[in-house]
């Protein structure tokens, strides 16, 4: 049975745990100026800014900066530049996000102990320890593959919407527009997150003085989307040497609508594919039903 003054105890740490959450949560934030300047610098005009999120987030950077200031060796498993680039996610937040996993994985497993030493069930300390040792180890990971999964998601995106801007840029080059205006006004157009993604590039890389499929170049090293790559390519012969690439910005749409196509049809097979195997083991537990007794029968009848 639980004490009174282990209620104490507990109800004391608790509540020191809430005002100690309190005092981080509005302590004034420390900005790095190296960081800040390096953000401003010309010499990094694409490097993304984590947008501002709510106070969640920031709370989630502020323990991830804090963490890698004090553990250093955790940068070792960092992931990749490019994924953290498409996502907008700092790494900051990044590992904010696996220390509150790693929490998590610690306070489950002796919450749950708690609640059966109320109930009268306690087990062994040993019991919880490693539960929660092992429940930790197995949620630090977990967000890399949630970024993983994310990022592709994010590229297969951005391959979609890619493919209609090629379809956009080609049609204002046809009208006799330049090729910036023509990246410019064909990236005004949309709306999704990756019209606004290149509108930024775009406008960032005017004031800086840079070519625009040269920015281009750059955020497709930055995102890992090679199709973005070959894009630039195809519009630095226009600019620099004042090739006519109608015809090869509609060939290069139609082939990456293509290309989008044959991937999800082969999703599509995949998931099908994994549907039949229920289906299947379903198959074989009725024909064990069917065949079942009879086999009993014939065993237990020819015995003895």
């Amino acid at each position: 049975m639980i004490t009174g003054l282990q209620l104490a105890l507990t109800a004391g740490a608790l509540l020191g745990l809430g005002v100690a959450l309190l005092v981080w949560r509005f302590a004034p934030a420390e900005p790095d100026l190296a960081d800040a300047i390096r953000r401003l610098s010309a010499d990094h005009p694409t490097r993304p800014a984590a947008p501002a999120g709510g106070p969640a987030v920031r709370g989630r950077e502020r323990l991830g900066s804090w963490v890698l200031r004090a553990v250093p060796a955790l940068a070792l498993t960092r992931p990749r530049t490019e994924d953290l680039a498409i996502l907008r996610i700092t790494l900051a937040r990044f590992y904010g996000e696996k220390v509150l996993f790693v929490m998590v994985g610690l306070c489950l497993p002796a919450l749950l102990t708690a609640i059966l030493s109320l109930g009268g069930l306690r087990p062994p300390l040993a019991v919880p320890v490693i539960a929660s040792l092992a429940l930790a180890g197995a949620l630090f990971f977990v967000p890399d593959a949630n970024i993983r999964d994310d990022a592709n998601k994010a590229r297969r995106e951005f391959g979609r919407a890619l493919g209609a801007y090629i379809d956009l840029v080609a049609l204002e080059r046809a009208s006799g527009s330049g090729i910036r205006q023509a990246m410019e006004v064909a990236a005004t157009v949309g709306d999704s997150w990756v019209f606004r993604r290149l509108a930024e590039e775009l406008a960032r890389s005017r004031w800086n003085g840079v070519a625009p499929w040269e920015a281009l170049h750059i955020l497709a090293d930055q995102l890992g989307v090679s199709e973005l790559d070959d894009l630039a390519d195809i519009l630095r012969l226009s600019g620099e040497e004042g090739a006519a690439v109608y015809e090869q910005l509609r060939a290069r749409s139609a082939g990456l609508r293509s290309a989008l196509l044959h991937h999800e049809l082969a999703r599509a097979n995949e998931i099908n594919e994994r549907l039949s195997i229920p289906m299947s083991l379903l198959g074989v537990i009725f024909l064990a039903l069917l065949i079942g007794p009879a086999l009993l029968r014939l065993v237990f009848g020819a015995a003895p």
